[in-house]
Parts: C-alpha cells; structure tokens; sequence
C-alpha cells in the first residue's frame, strides 16, 4: 500500500508567539537535520568558521579578536548547529562549549567531532535560558543560530550580556533586515520590493490544523540594535559581507546575483562593558 506524502506547509505571515516558535523550530530543526547538513555540509566545513552564505571566515574577518587571543578563553557558541565554529575555536586553543535546542543538529556535532577526534562539550537548551553561571564566558558568537527564530530576541541578547564576564564580547550573524521586503528568490524576481521593510510580522510555515511548523522573525536594523542597547551591550561594528566572485554558489533566497547588488547577512560585533559588573 502505497503511502500519501505528507502535504506541504501552508506559507504565511500571521503572528507567532515564543511558545510556538520554540516548539515549532526546535521540531523543524529535529526533523530537517539530516537534509540541512547533506546539503550545506560541505560549504560550512566539517571546522571552519562561517558567518554566512556569502562565505566570509572568522579567519579572514578577525571579528572575535586576534586569534592568537584565542588559547584559553571560554567562548559560547549560541545555536551551534553541527558546532563547526566551535570546532574551528577548539583548534585555535579556545574552550568552546556549542549550544542548540535541536538535538538532531547536536548529533551531527557529535558525528563530526568524532571523525575530527575534536571534543567539544554540546548542550542542548534554549537561547533564551542559558544553563551557565553569570559572568562564565570570555566570549559568545552566533553564526545564524538562534536569534532569527525567537520571537524575544532581546532575551537572548540578555542571556548573552549575563554570561559573558565584563569585556567579553559577542558577534553574531542574521539575515540582512532588507531581505524582508524582497521575495525569498536567488533570480531576478527576488530584486523586486514586494512587502514592507517596517511590518514585522513573523514569517511562519503551518500545517493543515494551523499550528507552526517553521517560523522566522523580522526585526530591522533599528530594532536589532535597540535590541543590543537594551541588553546592556555596546554595539562596536556592523558588518556587511559583500558577496565574493569565487562564490557560485546558491542557498535559498541568496546567490551571485542578488549578492552583486544587495545586502543578505548582517553581523553584529557587540561587547559587555569592562567596567558593567
């Protein structure tokens, strides 16, 4: 007996609170691990560092900090997927420790690190609710984890401003807020303005019963950084990634082309102030 394929989510925009978001995007993450890392394995590197589709390296962008920094410092990657990055800290003599609410992604951090012989201690929590001592971290990074699918981004800016000691810095990488008023689209279409850049109101896939099967949300630029001020964060740099021409390559709604023309990742270079105690 032949078996029907389970109908495609319905795309909309509606709201989304946090409970939801939570419980359909730790599912999302569960279930797609596999397809997620089959597909996009190879370019993120089994322990490289990556902030984005464009492909720019923590290597080349320096933004924790001079590397040879890195030997002993205790460093927090938020929503580690697979933990490349912190694999990629590991080697640099970093303490890592790699954070993500899907455990489907943790068990790829925990294949990978096996063939790499790497050892990176893997937790598997929410972002909003760090399961670590105030003040335990020299520094926090976040390459597309966690804060493009919370409906609280500020609470886990909080979290991050917490755990970090005075000093310690965080980076972490979204989608560009520009993207938001562009259809999700690598070609031409995806050029063209089609949604408010201002309407925030959280992308969300559901099921046939209506409950979130995916959700994203949007903030703009101003919202990203009221979100960091407001957390206690200093907000040093804001980077853009221009799309390089040895990258052929197309993820999603990102490509050479669009790359060419328009922002697609923002990064956000925040620290804790030496003196905030």
């Amino acid at each position: 007996m032949t078996q029907e394929p389970e109908p495609e989510p319905e795309a909309t925009r509606r709201a989304a609170g946090s409970i939801e978001s939570s419980r359909a995007n730790r599912a999302w993450w569960d279930r797609n691990a596999d397809d997620y890392q089959r597909e996009h394995g190879a370019f993120l590197g089994d322990s490289e560092f990556v902030w984005g589709p464009e492909g720019l390296t923590e290597t080349a962008a320096g933004l924790l900090g001079p590397v040879d920094q890195l030997p002993g410092r205790r460093v927090l990657e938020i929503g580690a997927g697979a933990a490349q990055c912190a694999r990629w800290l590991a080697a640099r003599g970093a303490r890592p420790v790699a954070l993500d609410v899907s455990y489907g992604q943790l068990r790829h951090a925990r294949r990978i690190g096996g063939t790499q012989h790497v050892t990176v201690p893997l937790v598997q929590a929410d972002a909003g609710r760090l399961p670590f001592r105030d003040a335990s971290f020299d520094l926090a990074c976040s390459a597309y984890g966690a804060l493009p699918f919370v409906a609280e981004p500020g609470a886990v800016l909080r979290e991050a401003h917490r755990v970090l000691r005075p000093g310690g810095r965080l980076v972490f990488s979204v989608t560009h807020p520009l993207r938001w008023a562009l259809p999700d689209e690598p070609g031409p279409e995806g050029l063209t303005v089609a949604a408010s850049y201002f309407d925030r109101t959280p992308y969300v896939e559901q099921g046939e019963d209506g409950h979130a099967v995916y959700v994203e949300h949007h903030r703009t630029v101003g919202d990203r950084v009221r979100d960091v001020v407001g957390a206690g964060l200093r907000l040093i740099d804001l980077v853009e990634p221009e799309w390089p021409s040895w990258n052929r390559q197309e993820w999603g709604g990102w490509s050479p082309l669009r790359g060419a023309l328009i922002p697609g990742t923002a990064i956000f270079v925040c620290e804790r102030a030496a003196e905030d105690g």
